[in-house]
């Protein structure tokens, strides 16, 4: 009697439907693009061409990360090209650096900028031991199911690397390639890297004195801002430096410091690539210096040092690893008084772009995003056809208002202030240059909804509505209403993927604060201060739902243990017996009731 029950049993338990059980989803089978980093991730049983880096970058989270790219790892939104015609440090993607191994150059990739790694993945507790050869990760969704995850760069290769063998047949062969003495010389000097890498120095040559040196740029040190002459200027670094130069005696120094002629700028030739200090003699591997502006020697006038220099701007093009094509270099030149104790203040730019590039036809200044805006990137505005940034309010050691301003940063909530001593007396004038003071001159009037919003296209800026204060308000004949306060309120909001989402800005208002001052109050100090706050009104979609269940409406009769039993989306009452219980006990006592 008990084996026709163990048999019904087991029928039973094959009868169940699927949903007795927990099954995977397809959805599991991959890491989802949000657990993988933020860059879309491929199909993960197609293989990539060979990857040229295997090592995660310093931006990497500890988990599968996005490192790998193929031979062409240009993407179609290149959201760290920030400077339009130029090669921006460590964007991988960046087609002005004319890079098909962009790693052999930077020493990592900024994230974003390389294509996404492709992962195979199955369950983990199918995998007990890995002898793949490539990159392997173990990774939880969001449901709690680990998964064994590996990445693959070349699926026509074999998962188990084979040994060579040593004997002795081949082993005068595997000697001569790979031997060689137990130590090397310490003072071996290393051939040359064929081409520049982002960061190292750019090698010069004085063909006079037959030296080879690096270009340098002058950096401030110390307290003082004292200029430091050994700091290396480093390839595709655009950046500027700004350093002071102190003299105890002017006139001597006038015309015999080296700093302060500008023929010291420009009077040798810089090397395309490294290797040329192989071939000094080779004048192709050499780039002269060509003069941008018009220049002359410093010249000591009386009492006056004149034609000394007081900015250098290089402007380097270059082709990849080809290296440095062309150098330019303009001057702006000073003239300085002959007296104790006296300084002077240098600036020293180097802009690096790609070759046989025009600047005319890129709008001026760098992005800040490609395309959105990114955090702490400057606030885009346009005053008629002039691009610039949007800037608050900078005060001096004092307290005084300087005549600097800082940059407003896109996400950075700012507070900023400093006292005011009018120039002019008259209301009119006293107003118009308050004014001035808070919103800065140019007056901005429209806003860059993206970061790489071009001034020609003026379906890409947003007017910023502003309102002055009123007049009327003021009750009060010998008093002038005048602002003292400036709010900056910007909306911005993300669109876009969720995987790679895009910061625009989608309004901007001034908002002032006034008081009324009286007569004899207006030449006295005035305290002013400027607010910028940023408003995230970004509105997130509904979480994705799961597929609709059936909802069975059933009667109590006499086949509803069994409907239910079978329906993928019922929900029991709690408390009561399960349908398969249910199930069993009935056709048990069925069989009892026939066996007796």
């Amino acid at each position: 009697m008990c084996t026709p029950q163990l048999h019904l049993l087991t029928v039973l338990a094959l009868m169940l439907p699927d949903a007795a059980g927990p099954q995977p989803s397809p959805t599991q089978a991959l890491p989802t693009s949000s657990a993988l980093g933020p860059e879309t991730p491929e199909v993960a049983t197609a293989a990539p061409p060979p990857d040229w880096s295997e090592g995660p970058t310093p931006w990497t989270p500890p988990m599968p990360e996005n490192v790998t790219t193929d031979l062409l790892p240009a993407l179609p939104i290149c959201i760290c090209d920030l400077t339009p015609g130029t090669c921006d440090l460590n964007c991988c993607c960046d087609k002005d650096c004319d890079l098909d191994h962009p790693r052999t150059v930077f020493s990592f990739c900024l994230p974003g900028s390389v294509r996404s790694s492709s992962w195979v993945c199955v369950d983990n507790s199918l995998i007990f031991r890995s002898n793949s050869p490539f990159p392997s990760r173990v990774f939880t969704d969001a449901s709690g199911i680990t998964q064994f995850c590996v990445r693959v760069n070349n699926s026509k290769l074999n998962y188990f690397q084979k040994l060579q063998t040593v004997n002795a047949t081949n082993f005068q062969a595997l000697a001569a390639e790979f031997g060689g003495p137990s130590f090397t010389w310490t003072s071996e000097t290393q051939p040359p890297l064929p081409f520049y890498r982002a960061g190292h120095p750019i090698l010069t040559y004085y063909p006079s004195w037959s030296v080879v040196s690096s270009l340098r740029q002058p950096a401030a040190v110390g307290a003082g801002g004292f200029c430091a002459e050994s700091n290396p200027a480093g390839f595709l670094e655009s950046k500027s430096t700004t350093c002071t130069r102190f003299f105890r005696d002017l006139a001597s120094s006038c015309t015999s410091e080296p700093a302060l002629d500008a023929a010291t700028y420009y009077n040798f030739t810089v090397l395309k690539v490294p290797r040329g200090m192989t071939d000094l003699q080779n004048t192709k591997l050499q780039v002269p210096v060509t003069l941008a502006s018009q220049t002359r020697p410093p010249l000591l006038s009386g009492n006056t040092c004149q034609n000394i220099v007081s900015q250098v701007i290089y402007e380097i093009e270059t082709n990849g690893t080809s290296g440095i094509q062309k150098v330019s270099v303009s001057f702006r030149q000073t003239n300085l008084t002959v007296k104790p104790g006296v300084s002077l203040q240098q600036d020293f730019i180097i802009h690096f772009r790609a070759f046989g590039q025009r600047m005319d036809a890129f709008p001026t200044g760098p992005r800040s995003g490609n395309p959105g805006y990114l955090i702490g990137k400057p606030l885009l505005v346009l005053t008629g056809d002039f691009r610039h940034s949007m800037t608050l309010l900078q005060s001096e050691g004092n307290g005084m208002c300087s005549v600097k301003r800082h940059e407003i940063q896109f996400g950075v909530n700012t507070v900023s202030g400093c006292k005011l001593r009018p120039k002019e007396v008259s209301c009119s004038h006293l107003q118009k240059e308050i004014y001035q003071a808070l919103h800065g001159h140019p007056k901005p009037e429209h806003v860059a909804i993206f970061g790489n919003a071009d001034p020609a296209q003026r379906g890409g800026w947003s007017r910023i509505l502003s309102k002055d204060c009123s007049v009327s308000a003021v009750n009060c004949t010998s008093c002038c209403y005048i602002p003292v306060s400036l709010e900056i309120q910007v909306l911005w909001a993300h669109i876009g993927l969720q995987s790679n989402p895009q910061a625009h800005v989608a309004g901007t208002r001034f908002l002032y604060q006034c008081r009324s001052v009286q007569e004899h109050q207006k030449g006295t100090e005035i305290s002013l201060t400027t607010l910028v706050s940023f408003v995230d009104i970004t509105q997130k979609p509904e979480p994705p739902r799961d597929q609709p269940r059936t909802d069975w409406k059933l009667p109590f009769d006499f086949f509803f243990p069994f409907k239910v039993a079978f329906s993928r989306g019922a929900s029991i009452q709690k408390g009561s017996a399960s349908p398969a219980l249910i199930l069993c006990v009935f056709l048990l006592g069925v069989l009892n009731s026939q066996t007796t």
